[in-house]
């Protein structure tokens, strides 16, 4: 097996070394980010659910800038929550203070029934930039 080219933000969160995961992988021009969630540094989550929501698009926007990316390079997006059917308008709210202007990258958000004591969880592919690429 080939070493994997692991990215990982400036602010590693204790969720990584306890679940044993990379935050995000480059492959062949692609980045493969781990599903985000509201998690302080400590890996304990925001209690509210709005504080969830944003606290892990910022976690999700620090291991994209940590590669060189931004969210305007994100191609597909997975969103995980508990509850959708009373959180999703909560959620999407926020959506527009992150994803920026249309084109949007493809979405598909898939309600759960557990998180890991999270109730919002976001994982994405993006496109490399093409300097970062090589």
């Amino acid at each position: 097996m080939a070493t994997r080219d692991v990215v990982f933000p400036a602010d590693r969160h204790a969720l990584y070394e306890r679940h044993r995961y990379s935050p995000a992988v480059r492959v062949d021009g692609f980045l493969f980010v781990s599903g985000q969630v509201g998690s302080r540094e400590d890996g304990s989550p925001e209690p509210e659910f709005e504080l969830q929501v944003r606290r892990a698009f910022e976690n999700l926007n620090a291991v994209l800038a940590a590669a060189g990316c931004t969210f305007d390079d994100v191609v597909d997006v997975t969103v995980f929550m508990i509850d959708p059917a009373s959180r999703f308008e909560r959620a999407w709210a926020i959506v527009p203070e992150y994803w920026g202007a249309a084109p949007f990258p493809t979405a598909t958000v898939v309600g759960v029934t557990w998180l890991a004591g999270f109730d919002f969880e976001i994982k994405v592919v993006a496109k490399l930039p093409e300097a970062a690429a090589s």
